[in-house]
């Protein structure tokens, strides 16, 4: 039993032996490094540029030259300085610019908002016209049934039928003018006074 055992263990040591023997020794190599700095490259970006006035933290880059018949697609921060492309034609307010990460790397950002850098005044840049405005995704419908229960529903009545008042009588007035030929009234008064002035004389006359 121990002699079978010496065996296996000796049969094992010369496998291990023979396997270390086939496994591919390590090579050292000894590369020589680079002395020295890489050159950086930088350059200055020419031509027109646009920067977001430093009052604001950022603004909206829209797909054409107008917040309400185009949607908003990015935000411009503020420090970043991206090319100007030209203006609208039809609102020179609006200025195009390269912005990347959207379809045609353009947007459109509004002129008060950003300062504009390499061009005397923003009529220098060239006139352009305003991409087509997006097919809404959805067309809005009002349901008809839900529509009728907050419309009331009046009943048709019979017109007012007209009238025509009765005719318009002119009262006429008799000539109440008296003749010539009767007395005053005002001779009459003075008669009267007359006579009751000579009346008062006679009685004061008999009463000394």
């Amino acid at each position: 039993m121990n002699f079978r055992k010496s065996v296996f263990f000796v049969i094992l040591a010369l496998g291990i032996f023979a396997l270390a023997l086939t496994l591919p020794s390590r090579t050292v190599v000894v590369a020589q490094q680079p002395t020295g700095s890489i050159p950086t490259v930088t350059g200055t970006p020419s031509g027109p540029m646009v920067s977001v006035d430093p009052s604001l933290e950022q603004i909206d880059v829209y797909a054409g030259p107008s917040s309400y018949n185009y949607p908003a697609i990015g935000v411009l921060l503020t420090g970043i300085k991206v090319p100007a492309l030209g203006r609208s034609r039809t609102d020179d307010r609006w200025i195009m610019i390269r912005y990347e990460g959207v379809p045609g790397s353009i947007g459109w950002v509004y002129g008060l908002y950003v300062s504009l850098t390499g061009v005397t005044g923003n009529l220098a840049l060239p006139l352009i016209d305003a991409p087509p405005t997006p097919t809404p995704a959805t067309t809005p419908q009002i349901n008809p049934t839900l529509a009728a229960r907050f419309v009331p529903s009046v009943a048709a009545t019979r017109l007012a039928t007209f009238t025509a008042p009765a005719p318009l009588v002119i009262p006429t007035f008799a000539n109440q003018t008296r003749s010539s030929s009767r007395i005053p009234i005002g001779l009459l008064i003075f008669a009267f006074a007359a006579v009751g002035v000579l009346g008062t004389i006679i009685s004061f006359l008999r009463g000394r």
